[in-house]
């Protein structure tokens, strides 16, 4: 039923307009549409990222978005880190460990940072 409709990742926030700065001109994601309320809706690849208005925002403790990006996750954590954008480290295991902050899962690139609002954002080279 599901399996031939387009999905899109959704995300609190509770400043729209510091969200705005954040996924327009620190991720660089192109500003889309805006709705009733403060929603906004950003290209992202082929799909799109909504971000609207939640007294709850930040409270997931888990991903909230991520991304793909392949080779390109090395330029990009250097161009978000000239940002400003503060990456976060989790503990050396068995199956991952850090080099900087780029965290190595056998071939595996991985970075996590927040958004304004506490929203875990990740990237991989997968």
């Amino acid at each position: 039923m599901l399996n031939t409709k387009t999905s899109s990742a959704i995300v609190a926030v509770t400043d729209v307009e510091r969200a705005r700065n954040f996924y327009q001109n620190i991720l660089g994601l192109e500003l889309n549409g805006e709705g009733m309320g403060g929603v906004m809706s950003f290209r992202t690849g082929d799909s799109e990222l909504i971000v609207y208005p939640s007294r709850f925002a930040g409270t997931n403790r888990a991903n909230a978005v991520v991304w793909g990006v392949g080779e390109d996750i090395d330029a990009i954590v250097a161009d978000l880190k000239a940002k400003g954008v503060t990456f976060e480290h989790y503990p050396d295991d068995e199956w991952m460990q850090r080099d900087g902050d780029v965290h190595m899962a056998g071939e595996a690139k991985l970075v996590w940072f927040k958004d304004p609002d506490g929203n875990i954002l990740h990237l991989n080279s997968m």
